[in-house]
C-alpha cells in the first residue's frame, strides 16, 4: 500500500517565479491553439495564415525560457538524470505506435512520470520527451512547438491530481489518461483545421464567423476526421495505465524515494510522505 500513495516527488519545484512562467506560457499557448476561434470580423484567411506562423516561431523561444526558469535552482542532478532517462524511454517508446490507429504508447509513461515526480516535472518530461522523439524520428516541423506544449500540459495535469492510492488512483489517472488524450488530439486539430478543408462546407473554418459558429464547424471536423485516431490514443492510455501502472508507479517511486530530490518549496498540492 506504501508504494501506491498519491504523494508526488517533487523533483523540479514550482516557485513563485516558475509557477508565473508557466502560466503565461499556457496564456500565450491557448492563443496558439485558439486563434480560429479568436480571430476578428475583419480577418481574412489568407491574412489568418500569419498567425500560426508567428506562434510557431514564438514558442519554441517562450518554451526554451519556461523550461531554463522551470530548472532554476529547482533542479538537482538526480532529477536531470531521470528527466533524461525518461524522455529517451519516451522517445522510443512513441516510434512503437508511431500512431498507427491512435496507437500512441508514450502518454502513459508521461502520466505516470508526472503523478509521481510532480508537476513541474511533468511539465517539462512532456517538453523534452515529445522534442527528442521529433529528432529522433525526423519529425520536426511547424507543428512540433505545439506538441511540446500540448504534452507538457498533460504532464502538468498528472502532478497536479488529487490524492489518491491503491485501486482509486489507478482509475483516477486512467480517467485522466482517456481524457487528456481526447483534449491533446481536439488541441492538435485547431493547428490545422482552417486550413485542411476548403470554403463552404460544414467543416470549414469561416474567419470572422460567430463563436458558435465555428465550434460548432470545428467539432463536425474532429469527429469527421479525427475521433477515431483520439480514441485509439486515450484507449491505448487507458489500458496501459490500468495493466502497467501500478508496477511502473512502484518502481518509479521507489526510484524517487532512493534519490531523495532536493527540490524545496513548491506550489504543487501537499500530501503523505513517500514510504
Amino acid at each position: 500500500m506504501g508504494s501506491m500513495t498519491g504523494a508526488p516527488a517533487r523533483a523540479i519545484a514550482l516557485r513563485p517565479r516558475s509557477t508565473v512562467a508557466v502560466l503565461l506560457m499556457s496564456v500565450v499557448g491557448i492563443a496558439a491553439f485558439g486563434w480560429p476561434l479568436l480571430v476578428d470580423n475583419g480577418a481574412g484567411l489568407a491574412h489568418g495564415t500569419d498567425a500560426p506562423l508567428l506562434f510557431a516561431m514564438l514558442l519554441p523561444l517562450l518554451l526554451a525560457v519556461v523550461l531554463a526558469e522551470v530548472g532554476e535552482g529547482g533542479l538537482d542532478v538526480k532529477a536531470v538524470a531521470m528527466l533524461g532517462v525518461l524522455s529517451a524511454v519516451g522517445a522510443a517508446l512513441r516510434p512503437l505506435g508511431a500512431g498507427t490507429a491512435g496507437l500512441e504508447t508514450v502518454f502513459f509513461l508521461l502520466i505516470l512520470a508526472g503523478r509521481v515526480f510532480g508537476a513541474g516535472f511533468g511539465f517539462v518530461l512532456g517538453a523534452t520527451t515529445l522534442g527528442t522523439s521529433a529528432l529522433v524520428t525526423g519529425g520536426v516541423g511547424p507543428w512540433l512547438p505545439f506538441q511540446m506544449l500540448g504534452a507538457a500540459w498533460v504532464g502538468l495535469g498528472a502532478g497536479l491530481l488529487p490524492h489518491a492510492r491503491g485501486r482509486a488512483e489507478l482509475g483516477l489517472l486512467a480517467a485522466y489518461g482517456g481524457l487528456s488524450a481526447l483534449a491533446y488530439g481536439l488541441l492538435l486539430n485547431l493547428t490545422f483545421w482552417p486550413f485542411s478543408v476548403g470554403t463552404g462546407t460544414q467543416l470549414s473554418f469561416v474567419p470572422g464567423a460567430a463563436l458558435l459558429t465555428n465550434v460548432h464547424h470545428f467539432l463536425v471536423f474532429s469527429v469527421a476526421t479525427s475521433l477515431g485516431w483520439d480514441l485509439g490514443r486515450a484507449l491505448t492510455n487507458v489500458v496501459l495505465i490500468l495493466v502497467t501502472g501500478r508496477a511502473v508507479l512502484g518502481a518509479l517511486r521507489r526510484t524517487a524515494r532512493r534519490a531523495a530530490f532536493t527540490a524545496s518549496t513548491t506550489f504543487e498540492p501537499a500530501g503523505p510522505p513517500l514510504p
